[in-house]
């Protein structure tokens, strides 16, 4: 049996405010960031440098993504405002607040015009900026904050969602109640993600009893716990392009876990502190990570057999 084996180069370290969102643009070398300080900002991880920067709120942001299609920038903040900023002038397009609490995630659509928004106020939100930004439906069935939302990459008219009520739930962009929970974490569900290896889906999540999980999708089963973290699990995400899960915690690591094997592959430490996102693009073996003290951009390359 091989072991996997990969090597990590930190590409690109820098201090910051406090980092709560990463997004990687999916054709510039661009990364997005959500700063704790109420501030977007855009870094390019090739010339090492700030292109553009923004204070566009008072409060922190919790989520900032690129809509590369639109050339726009969506960030919500604490203030409860969702605000879209076209990124080449960095000019405000809308704002608007129809939440009553934080918002902690953002999810867009891969091909339809869809934002979806996740909150305090146990409530996700199905966004259409074709006509207006009008919300389009309110999805409810969550019993505490709704930490984070994700679509699904094979079946985009369904999405899921992590929770502080310990569940993670899947939704059809259709219907305002949930499609199914899946329940299993001791604590608060605070990221969840999917991801497909040998043509079986599955979902990740990470939660508050400082664990992973990995789900079937179909049997809706809990395959496997990733242990090993000492503090709440932050963010999650398979690689798109390696056989790996990666998690992010409040331990201040990362760890790199063999999607097949679910083994613990190695621990990562960027003396950040707290690691609170993730951020990864498809066709590129950078994952990014946004921290207390700042961000950092690792390359990732398969390493021989050992």
């Amino acid at each position: 049996e091989q072991t996997l084996s990969f090597e990590f180069e930190h590409e690109f370290v820098q201090n910051t405010a406090r980092v709560k969102s990463v997004d990687m643009h999916p054709t510039e070398p661009w990364i997005l960031l959500g700063l704790y300080s109420g501030t977007i900002s855009i870094w390019n991880y090739q010339t090492k440098t700030e292109e553009k920067s923004l204070k566009i709120s008072e409060s922190p942001v919790r989520s900032a993504k690129f809509i590369a299609r639109e050339k726009w920038i969506v960030a919500a903040t604490d203030d409860k405002n969702i605000h879209v900023y076209n990124y080449d002038k960095m000019e405000k397009i809308v704002e608007f607040a129809e939440h009553k609490d934080y918002i902690r995630s953002l999810a867009v659509h891969p091909v339809l015009p869809y934002v979806i928004s996740a909150s305090d106020d146990q409530v996700l939100k199905l966004w259409n900026w074709r006509k207006g930004w009008s919300c389009y439906e309110n999805f409810e069935g969550h019993s505490h904050y709704v930490m984070q939302v994700a679509f699904n990459p094979k079946d985009p008219s369904t999405f899921a969602s992590a929770s502080l009520d310990g569940t993670l739930k899947i939704w059809s962009l259709d219907s305002s109640a949930p499609n199914f929970t899946l329940e299993g974490h001791q604590k608060g569900v605070n990221c969840v993600d999917y991801f497909i290896t040998n043509d079986r889906q599955y979902l990740l999540s990470g939660s508050d009893d400082y664990t992973a999980k990995v789900w079937d999708y179909h049997s809706r089963n809990c395959v496997q716990t990733l242990e090993g973290h000492e503090n709440n699990v932050t963010a999650i995400c398979a690689h798109p392009e390696l056989p790996i899960i990666i998690t992010a915690s409040e331990d201040s690591t990362v760890k790199i876990w063999d999607a097949v094997t679910y083994r613990l592959q190695t621990t990562l430490n960027f003396g950040l502190k707290r690691v609170w996102s993730i951020g990864y693009k498809k066709g590129s073996s950078q994952l990014a990570f946004g921290c207390d003290q700042g961000f950092v951009i690792v390359k990732i390359s398969e390493g021989r057999p050992q």
